[in-house]
């Protein structure tokens, strides 16, 4: 099948770019390159540089170099960080919804039926039981789960009026790198919890801020399920097959059904790359909840799906290995 891949110079994109060529699939990456990094195009895709903002260049991004057009599209272009668009709703608004709308609106006017969507955990909010599956009701407590839900329903519509077919995939917390290497450049600005710890262990930051070690877990610090950026690929092709096969939407949670704790993960990189990695404790954030895991049952049962790669030592191998050349 030919699939567009919008975002797929991103961290995520770009592993769900080589899972796709892995598998047979023709890929053509589009990507502004406002995040994304033209050194993790993966070689054997097509590469179009453009907007989302961008109308006609969507369009014709979607027609297809050769006019043959897609037949499916996987769409990771997204602002992805829960704090900042408590601040900036506008920058998240023009990003993740209208873009959002912009490719879901270019793909029915293409005539592009299967539609896979990089969602989030977000959506879920507090947790009012563990672990949190897909029904679960969605409450999202920052702007950034409300985007991602509000593309969540666009999709359902779009789904009721023009037949497209959607797979929305509610990540957990993505980490790692591909065993392989053939990803290499790394996140800029990085937010999560793994990636900071790898830039303090390499001297990039001077210290790992753990928010809040009074939690009730077994360390005081919170816990979360992190999911292999790999298996997230996997899941994205697992789905694509899903929904042209069984010409139904699903929508599926991704974790790896475990989590570690804030505190695990700085020891288990500590071991790992033989570096100090100094911490210090900082007040909590507002709305993390002490503990949040997934169950990806339904993933498993319908995709076929497992996070084989999931497990806390892989994450932090895969991660080290790409960041340790910068190690000062």
């Amino acid at each position: 099948m030919n699939v567009l891949v919008i975002g797929g110079a991103g961290y995520i994109g770009s592993h769900v770019a080589k899972e796709l060529l892995g598998r047979g699939h023709s890929v053509t990456v589009y990507d502004n390159l406002s995040s994304g990094l033209r050194e993790n195009l993966i070689p054997g895709a097509a590469f179009v540089h453009g907007d989302i903002h961008d109308g006609p260049a969507l369009a014709r991004a979607m027609a297809g170099a050769s006019g043959g057009g897609f037949g499916a599209l996987v769409h990771l272009a997204a602002a992805k960080a829960a704090g900042e668009s408590m601040l900036s709703p506008e920058k998240y608004s023009r990003s993740n919804i209208a873009g959002s709308i912009g490719v879901i609106s270019a793909a029915a006017e293409a005539g592009i039926e299967n539609f896979v969507f990089s969602s989030s955990a977000a959506v879920y909010g507090e947790p009012e039981y563990l672990p949190v599956d897909e029904r679960h009701p969605t409450n999202p407590e920052n702007y950034y789960g409300f985007t991602k839900l509000e593309t969540e329903r666009i999709l359902a519509w779009h789904e009721r009026l023009r037949g497209m077919r959607h797979a929305c995939l509610r990540y957990f917390n993505a980490a790692g790198y591909d065993a392989g290497g053939a990803v290499r450049g790394l996140e800029l600005s990085p937010a999560n919890l793994l990636p900071v710890v790898m830039e303090v262990a390499c001297g990039i930051r001077p210290e790992l801020q753990i928010f809040g070690s009074d939690y009730d877990t077994p360390d005081g610090t919170c816990i979360r399920d992190y999911v292999h950026v790999s298996d997230l690929a996997a899941a994205h092709a697992a789905a694509l097959d899903y929904i042209c096969r069984s010409g139904k939407s699903v929508t599926a949670n991704l974790g790896s059904g475990s989590g570690a704790s804030v505190a695990e993960v700085a020891a288990a990189a500590r071991r790992i790359s033989g570096r100090p990695i100094p911490a210090r404790i900082a007040p909590r954030r507002p709305g993390d909840p002490a503990r949040l895991t997934a169950s990806s049952e339904l993933a498993r049962e319908l995709l076929g799906w497992e996070p084989r790669s999931s497990g806390l030592e892989t994450l932090v191998e895969t991660s080290w290995k790409a960041y340790r050349a910068l190690a000062r």
